[in-house]
């Protein structure tokens, strides 16, 4: 159908995902030094890596479910940190919202960010405005909803959302922290972006950008 995404978008989505991680692995190490333990970008890019890993050594999963579901389960067990955790659970609840469909539209699109937004709230026990992954996401499912409702395509929406993450991100800055390893420094977390925010836009973007390539 014209205007949705497949199996190849989603394989494509998590090969961009690991390649922009490993790009900015030192930026990430830096952001969560100053407000972690500066293990954020080192850990994601392992666990990003031994996706492609798993993805090369299977036989190609049949839907875009499939994939997020290896993503999910391997991030789940080789990331440490709190990173793991929250991203496998966001990955696993995408996989959840896509179902069996080998094509997603753009209101599934949407589905699928906000069902890993609620994961990630779920399993951080976060909210908007706490400093964490949520301030980029909860910020992306509001876009893809409205992008969505406005008509968008499923590349649309993906791109609403990531511009979305993006500001989202840049706003934990000034904040401080109430969650997380963060919040131990009190007053001292502002004026540090959030790591896990600042890769889940970069994470969002990889999807909008690999949509836009396979839509030409």
């Amino acid at each position: 159908m014209a205007g949705t995404l497949d199996t190849d978008w989603a394989l494509g989505w998590i090969r961009e995902s690991a390649r922009v991680i490993a790009a900015e692995r030192t930026h990430l190490i830096d952001l969560d030094r100053a407000v972690g333990d500066a293990d954020h970008g080192e850990n994601l890019d392992r666990g990003f890596t031994a996706v492609i890993g798993k993805l090369d050594d299977a036989d190609a999963p049949g839907t875009p479910a499939a994939v997020l579901k290896v993503v999910a389960m391997t991030l789940m067990s080789t990331v440490g940190g709190a990173a793991g955790p929250l991203y496998g659970t966001a990955f696993l609840r995408a996989a959840t919202a896509l179902g069996e469909a080998g094509e997603i539209d753009a209101v599934l699109v949407a589905a699928m960010i906000g069902a890993a937004r609620d994961g990630v709230v779920v399993r951080g026990k976060a909210e908007v405005g706490d400093k964490t992954m949520v301030d980029a996401w909860s910020p992306a499912v509001d876009a893809a909803h409205a992008a969505a409702e406005a008509g968008a395509d499923a590349a649309g929406v993906l791109t609403a959302a990531a511009d979305a993450a993006q500001a989202g991100a840049v706003a934990t800055e000034p904040l401080i922290a109430r969650k997380g390893r963060a919040s131990y420094l009190g007053e001292r977390s502002a004026g540090h972006q959030d790591p896990g925010a600042v890769s889940s836009a970069m994470i969002l973007r990889a999807a909008a950008d690999t949509a836009r390539q396979a839509h030409g």
